[in-house]
C-alpha cells in the first residue's frame, strides 16, 4: 500500500509548491521557521524537519540572525547527477540502453544547437575544444570529462536535455573507467586523438548551422565510444 505523506512531508511539498508559483525567486526570504510554522499551524518541531526535506531537495537555506529564515536557492546541477546515474546504474542499464538513451537525446540536443547556435555559443564550443586538449593526452582525465556534450545540450536551449545528457555521459564514465583498465596507453592515446577529431567535427558542424550533419557526425561518434562502454 502507498504510505501516506507525513506532515512534514506534505509542507515541504506545500513551500516547493509556492517556489515554482512564484517564479524561483532566488534569494528570497520565505520568513522564518516559527512564522512558517505558524503560517502553516505546525509545531515548530515538524517545520525544523520541513526544513531538512526542502534542504535535501537542494529547494531553500537556512540563514541566521536578522533578517533570516529559509532563503529560495538555486538548484545545483552537480548535485543531483550522481544520485540519477546510481539510480540509472541500479537498475541495470546496458551499454546497448545507454546508447540507445544518449543517441535518442544528444541528437536531439546537437539539431537544436545547430539551429539556435549565436556567436557566444560559437565562441564556447571553440574554447571548449582548447580546454579539452590537454585532457585528451590523458585517459584519466578525458574518460571523466563529456564538458563538451554537455554544453551543446546547454546550447539546445533546453535545461532537461542538458540535465539528461549530463547524467548519461557521467554513466558512461563510469563504464568506461572499467573498460579502459586493461587497455594500454599507446591504444588510449589513440582513442583520445579520435575523441578529439570527432569533437572537432562537431562543433565545425554546430557552428556552421548545419543541423543535419552534425546530427550525422555525432551518431558516428556515440557509434565510436560504444564499445568502450561494455
Amino acid at each position: 500500500m502507498d504510505r501516506t505523506p507525513k506532515l512534514a512531508e506534505q509542507v515541504a511539498a506545500q513551500i516547493e509548491g509556492r517556489i515554482v508559483e512564484m517564479g524561483w525567486p532566488v534569494g528570497q526570504v520565505l520568513g522564518s521557521e516559527a512564522g512558517l510554522a505558524e503560517q502553516y499551524g505546525i509545531s515548530r518541531a515538524v517545520m525544523r524537519e520541513a526544513t531538512r526535506i526542502l534542504e535535501h531537495h537542494l529547494v531553500v537555506s537556512s540563514r541566521r540572525g536578522t533578517g533570516g529564515g529559509l532563503v529560495v536557492v538555486a538548484p545545483d546541477m552537480e548535485a543531483v547527477l550522481p544520485p540519477m546515474a546510481m539510480f540509472l546504474d541500479y537498475q541495470g542499464v546496458s551499454p546497448a540502453q545507454l546508447f540507445e538513451s544518449r543517441s535518442v537525446i544528444e541528437l536531439a540536443a546537437v539539431e537544436l544547437a545547430a539551429t539556435r547556435i549565436d556567436e557566444e555559443g560559437s565562441v564556447r564550443l571553440r574554447e571548449a575544444l582548447k580546454d579539452e586538449e590537454a585532457e585528451l593526452t590523458d585517459p584519466h582525465k578525458y574518460l571523466l570529462s563529456h564538458e563538451l556534450h554537455v554544453l551543446i545540450a546547454e546550447l539546445s536551449g533546453n535545461p532537461s536535455l542538458r540535465l539528461f545528457v549530463a547524467a548519461l555521459t557521467k554513466l558512461s564514465s563510469s563504464h568506461a573507467q572499467t573498460k579502459f583498465a586493461t587497455v594500454k596507453r599507446p591504444r588510449a592515446l589513440e582513442i583520445g586523438r579520435d575523441i578529439g577529431r570527432a569533437h572537432r567535427r562537431i562543433v565545425d558542424a554546430v557552428v556552421s548551422g548545419d543541423a543535419a550533419l552534425a546530427r550525422k557526425r555525432m551518431l558516428s561518434h556515440l557509434k565510436a565510444i560504444t564499445p568502450w562502454l561494455t
